[in-house]
């Protein structure tokens, strides 16, 4: 059964769970552009397998493309980044909010 993705949070953070999405947005991280045989040569699997990846980044909205005749080159989109990092952190306050009402009323009622 295929998963669908609804919102670009979902995508983004699909697209994070699998480590050589984030090696290749660790790549792009250092350069201004980089094309799909450069994303793809620290790993040893095939163009195809590079080219979904790439798709599923570009999904997510986490990469923007430029085709500069038959070159594609890539970019790194932070925007998308940053969005989930501040769900990240909006999340945890939460929690640590929760976890210590918690743990107050723990204490109380232990007695």
């Amino acid at each position: 059964m295929a998963i669908h993705y609804e919102t670009t949070l979902d995508r983004t953070f699909h697209a994070l769970g699998d480590g050589t999405r984030r090696q290749m947005l660790a790549m792009l991280a250092n350069k201004s552009f980089l094309s799909a045989s450069e994303l793809h040569a620290p790993f040893e699997v095939s163009q195809p397998t590079i080219s979904k990846h790439i798709k599923v980044l570009e999904r997510a909205q986490l990469i923007t493309r430029k085709v500069d005749g038959r070159v594609h080159r890539f970019k790194i989109n932070t925007e998308q980044l940053v969005r989930a990092q501040q769900w990240i952190a909006d999340n945890s306050a939460f929690w640590e909010g929760a976890l210590d009402q918690l743990g107050e009323f723990l204490q109380k009622n232990e007695k």
